[in-house]
């Protein structure tokens, strides 16, 4: 019987997807992103790096960028803060939800690296900080899936 295990390897093309709210903490998330694209051995030229204004927005560029056909998966980076309202609860349950309907819908790989935290200081933690960065974390499990997937797919394919 068969074993797919995914590499961190190139296995196309990569969208990584950025949300612009909480801007001084996704800016180290893509830099962890794109740090694990150039680790794999993915080409800068072969990531496309798309802003967006917040993580509410992530589903539809995901559902936009998938329906292109171009990539082998994507990256979805943004920070959701806590505050005094329940926005933050539709906000990220949303985009968590959005993002996987996407991928499910697609088969398409999409790291999820929206993170969800409490304060300020916990995204500083998880973005470069003593947590790791969870940019970099997202783009390793977008890109061993891809790579899974690729197996998959080429050891079923029709001869």
């Amino acid at each position: 019987m068969p074993d797919f295990s995914g590499r961190l390897r190139a296995s196309g093309r990569v969208a990584i997807l950025v949300s612009r709210y909480n801007e001084l903490i996704t800016t180290r998330l893509l830099d962890g992103a794109l740090a694990c694209c150039s680790e794999a051995g993915v080409p800068r030229e072969d990531v496309d790096v798309v802003w967006l204004p917040g993580a509410f927005e992530l589903p539809a560029a995901a559902a936009a960028a998938a329906e292109t056909g171009r990539y082998s998966c994507l990256v979805a980076l943004g920070v959701v803060i806590r505050g005094e309202t329940p926005h933050f609860d539709y906000v990220a349950g949303e985009a968590a939800r959005g993002l996987n309907a996407v991928a499910v819908g697609h088969a398409l790989p999409i790291g999820f690296g929206v993170l969800t935290v409490d304060t300020l200081q916990q995204a500083e933690d998880r973005a470069g900080g003593s947590a790791g960065n969870k940019g970099h974390e997202a783009a390793v499990a977008a890109l061993r899936t891809a790579d899974a997937l690729a197996q998959l797919r080429a050891h079923h394919a029709p001869s």
